[in-house]
């Protein structure tokens, strides 16, 4: 019964406590806990091997030993020494770059260190273990870096191997502790990065790191400025990018100033070894926050202009701005990639309209200061970001040293690519990549959403293309995306095949948790993604869906929106229901492994694992309980104040485990970290014209306002009245797998009362099918089908209630005759999930677990050229056995994609038996124009897949082939759908049907 499930799907908050358990170093690493043969004693029997690193060094060099001193003492117990003098005797750790530290350079000198295979390398590391290295030392364990950051890498490669995490200060993972530590002999490497800048954005970082950084680390240190992000909030976010192998930051951009907020910030990067960027809203290493405090219009503005952020209106003004940006880095001398465009300001279209002229002239403008100041050999980029992608697509280019660098559609999926006939580019080209998003269809900023088989896809599609020179990813907070950062820096340092992928989940889990429950762990954060790829939770209160009386392509009206409705079906394939209960029973797996954690690492577990699970679990009991609620009260059920009672209690739930979060992980760390709401979007009359996506205020945490659309309250009368749900049943048939079917009874009073269930055949059953009712009961119907006669018969169903009261439902029960073959249509419709083909024609690749509710196919290789179906083409072909004839339509569930690549349009085809294929544009038949990112774009974004239709005729029942035709090879299909006259409106689609 649906109220009895929500009464037990309470999600009740609790402090995690377990037994103690052990964290084991990798059997995998090159560090070991145990002495062997020509293994470098790193400690050994309570003592620590010196760390020798040269004063002539990088400071960052120097800094970075500092903290492998610290993580070597906080594994063993025993604190290295951290010397500057050359070593004399024993065995030691020698640390240093190549070409400036004498120490490494007097290695190569004397033969005992070959570097032939690093010099001249970007940001690569060799560690090795060298005998007799220098007079009187027995032997050295070598971290030698081709230069600054390749040492800097090297440093912290160890610190990963002898357990420490990158994610020990940001989510409190806990140091394994170990009596010895050991490092095997031979040469170690980490390889060169494959794409040379690889960095983080961190962006939209209000309210929850924007009111808790501050407060942590204190205001900002410049005067007048105390919302500001210092040296040491940056400090932490370094050491953790380094630790992660990143090299490259554009810093948070929210009334903030990266170098006014702290005057100290850029220097602190300098000393870390981090390249700094900023935005691609935020031209010439200046963040707009600086043009917003000092530009002020009138007399006040220090460069003589008005105040707009206008090319056009205010050209000497912002050209000056922009020289004191250029003239600022070169005083300072920090490394950095300058920003070349101009957006609008608060990151939109530019005032002065769009136009190549005027974009040609503002980079022409800025190159001149770049050359005016001597600095054209600093890395530039432009950033073809939402319109400026027109340019581009326009045919402007900018000169060939620049970096061009592609962005995704801010939902993961990349826009354009690379064409690979064009000449190669001096300067290359880059990617922008989002996990985190404000804007349409809605903001997307609690909880990790990110899943990696797509993620993966996008990667692995941009690289092979030929993106390489520079990747940033939109982090938002920093924290709350640490899984899909780490694997997005991973990949951009050595690209993985999509069979490592698991391998790579599993060694994250060991990374934080150990060994014993990896395997588990990464288990519950792969089906995490999964179901949270299928919708953000922040769009679990709007359905997004088509008018068919107008032309998606050219009337945005076509789009519908409403707010006030579950996106998942109440009553269609129980589709709310089973949601629900999947994100239940993930949450109980999370539990439970958490009993099994030892005490120590219950906080970081809150964080990386247990909070995003149980909270999105729990607000899916919410959701569900609210929509139920206000479609009872519409009924008049009695049940109806129950669920508005559920969905309170789940909004409590919510609240206490956000309260655990503020005030209880880690003694009070993270206080006012979990703020960022994710349950009142979309109520215009509390928050204005722009309610729709933009995140409410904080004060819809408190009840009845948390809820939109509101909870129902209804009174219910004194009598006992029957209602009863549904008229008609879906149709029966042998060979369903949907859920079973039900009738609910339902009283819309206080007095309860009999009731009975009868069908008209003794071949149809329901259980229960008598009672006594209080509030409702959900019976369930079953057909045995030995009993049940040939063809299709149609059942009335009697229910009879209080005072002799009677409701038909009608039931259709099809039960066809003959052999069957393939994927059997029943209820109307034949489902199948595009990765399990009958047979395979050309060169497919399987991404598990990359649809909404499966895997997903794709051409393969991605660089496969454009195909004309038909013939012996690649395609994918599905048998399907058919009772229906006459016109059917078949839905094809794509990935959202938009056309990467230079042709026309983005297309597939299909046909059934050997009737000539249908071909489909993706963009065209839906409406979708991926320069400017529409309404059916935000449709297809927010649903996470494109649904296109095509129909085809049935000559006549039997078996049948589907065959799904290569066109693009960017296309990724999930799921097929052929609808025989029965499909019914949900979310995901209708269960898989049975094959045989």
């Amino acid at each position: 019964m649906l109220l009895r499930t929500l009464l037990a799907a309470t999600l009740v908050f609790t402090t995690l406590v377990a037994p103690a358990q052990a964290h084991d170093v990798s059997s995998g690493s090159y560090i070991k806990s145990s002495p062997g043969h020509g293994r470098f004693p790193l400690v050994a029997g309570g003592k620590a091997a010196a760390i020798h690193v040269s004063q002539a060094d990088f400071p960052g060099v120097t800094r970075a030993v500092g903290d492998l001193q610290t993580d070597v003492e906080k594994v063993t117990g025993v604190k290295p020494a951290v010397s500057t003098d050359a070593p004399t005797r024993g065995e030691v750790v020698i640390v240093g770059t190549l070409g400036r530290s004498p120490l490494i350079d007097q290695l190569v000198a004397r033969g005992k260190l070959d570097v032939s295979a690093i010099r001249g390398k970007w940001e690569t590391t060799i560690e090795q273990v060298v005998r007799d290295p220098l007079p009187g030392v027995r032997s050295a364990f070598v971290i030698a870096g081709s230069d600054q950051r390749g040492t800097i890498f090297g440093v912290y490669d160890v610190s990963k191997e002898i357990g420490v995490s990158p994610w020990y200060w940001w989510d409190d993972v806990p140091v394994p502790k170990r009596n010895a530590l050991y490092v095997e002999p031979g040469r170690h490497t980490q390889g060169t990065p494959a794409v040379k800048y690889r960095g983080i954005f961190i962006n939209d970082e209000n309210p929850a790191l924007g009111t808790w950084g501050p407060e942590f680390f204190g205001s900002g240190l410049a005067p007048g400025y105390p919302g500001g992000f210092n040296r040491h909030l940056y400090a932490k976010v370094f050491e953790t990018m380094l630790r992660l192998k990143a090299n490259y930051l554009w810093p948070a951009v929210w009334g903030r100033a990266f170098a006014e907020d702290d005057p100290a910030n850029h220097a602190t990067a300098k000393a870390y070894g981090i390249v700094m960027g900023t935005s691609h809203e935020a031209p010439m290493m200046r963040g707009i926050e600086e043009w917003n405090r000092h530009a002020v219009a009138g007399t006040s503005d220090p460069y003589g202009g008005n105040g707009d952020w206008s090319f056009r209106r205010n050209r000497n003004a912002i050209t000056e701005y922009w020289r004191d940006g250029v003239q600022r880095m070169k005083t300072e001398d920090f490394e950095g990639v300058v920003t070349l465009g101009m957006r609008g300001n608060g990151d939109v279209s530019l005032p002065d309209g769009d136009g190549i002229d005027l974009m040609t002239d503002i980079v022409n403008t800025q190159r001149e200061i770049l050359a005016t100041e001597g600095m054209t050999d600093v890395p530039q980029v432009w950033t073809l970001y939402k319109e400026v992608q027109r340019y581009w697509d326009r045919g402007m280019r900018v000169p060939d040293d620049v970096t061009v660098v592609f962005t995704d559609d801010n939902w993961g999926n990349m826009r354009k690519l690379p064409d690979r006939s064009a000449p190669p580019r001096a300067g290359g080209y880059g990617l922008y990549y989002h996990y985190d998003y404000v804007g349409g269809g809605r903001n997307y900023k609690w909880v990790d959403t990110n899943q990696l088989p797509n993620i993966w896809e996008q990667l692995n599609l941009s690289y092979t293309y030929g993106v390489d020179r520079l990747w940033v990813v939109n982090v938002g907070d920093f924290k709350n995306e640490e899984l899909p950062t780490q694997f997005f820096l991973d990949y951009a340092w050595k690209p993985m095949p999509l069979e490592k992928v698991t391998d790579w989940e599993r060694g994250y889990a060991a990374q934080n948790f150990g060994t014993g429950q990896s395997r588990e762990i990464a288990e519950v954060l792969h089906d995490y993604a999964a179901l949270q790829s299928r919708r953000k939770p922040e769009l679990l209160n709007r359905l997004i869906s088509l008018d068919p009386s107008k032309d998606l392509s050219t009337d945005s009206a076509a789009v519908v929106y409403d707010d006030q409705a579950s996106p998942y079906s109440l009553t269609n394939y129980r589709e709310a229901e089973r949601v629900t209960a999947e994100w239940a029973a993930l949450s109980a797996r999370a539990e439970k492994i958490a009993g099994r954690l030892p005490q120590n690492a219950q906080d970081a577990y809150f964080q990386l694992v247990l909070y995003q699970v149980k909270a999105t679990a729990n607000l899916y009991a919410l959701r569900l309980a609210q929509f139920t609620n206000i479609r009872y009260a519409e009924q008049g059920r009695a049940a109806t104040n129950d669920l508005a009672d559920v969905a309170e209690a789940r909004f409590a739930d919510d609240q206490a485990m956000s309260d655990h979060y503020n005030t209880g992980l880690a003694g009070g760390k993270w206080k006012n970290w979990q703020l960022q709401p994710k349950i009142g979007y979309g109520d215009i009359a509390r928050y204005g014209p722009n309610a729709p996506w933009q995140q409410p205020e904080l004060n819809h945490v408190a009840l009845p306002d948390a809820f939109y659309p509101a909870l129902r309250r209804i009174t219910v009368p004194a009598v006992a009245e029957m209602g009863v749900e549904p008229a008609t049943l879906p149709e029966f048939s042998p060979y369903q797998s949907a859920p079973e079917q039900h009738i609910e009874v339902y009283n819309k009073g206080t007095v309860p009362f009999d009731y009975q269930i009868r069908p008209s055949v003794p071949w149809l059953r329901a259980e229960p099918s008598r009672g006594r009712l209080d509030k409702q009961v959900r019976s369930t119907l079953k057909v045995d089908w030995s009993r049940a006669p040939r063809g299709t018969t149609e059942v009335p169903i009697t229910v009879t209630g209080p005072n002799g009261s009677t409701s038909v439902v009608r039931a259709v029960v099809k039960n066809p005759s003959g052999p069957v073959r393939g994927f059997v249509e029943a209820g109307g419709y034949v489902s199948l999930e595009a990765a399990r083909p009958s047979k395979t024609v050309g060169s497919w690749k399987k991404i598990p677990g990359i649809g909404r509710t499966g895997d997903g196919l794709t051409p393969w290789p991605v660089t496969a050229p454009r195909q004309t179906p038909g013939g012996n083409s690649p395609r994918l072909e599905y048998d399907l056995h058919l009772f229906t004839t006459g016109p059917v339509k078949v839905w094809a569930y794509l990935s959202p994609r938009n056309n990467v690549l230079p042709t026309e349009g983005l297309k597939y085809a299909v046909s059934v038996d050997d009737a000539t294929p249908q071909v489909v544009d993706v963009i065209s038949a839906t409406g979708s124009d991926d320069t400017r990112m529409n309404k059916q774009w935000e449709r297809n974004t927010s649903d996470n897949v494109n649904r296109t239709v095509t129909t085809h005729t049935i000559t006549g029942a039997g078996s049948h082939t589907l065959k799904f035709w290569m066109v693009d090879p960017t296309v990724v299909v999930q799921k097929i759908v052929v609808d025989t006259g029965g499909l019914l409106t949900s979310y995901l689609g209708p269960p898989p049907s049975r094959h045989l």
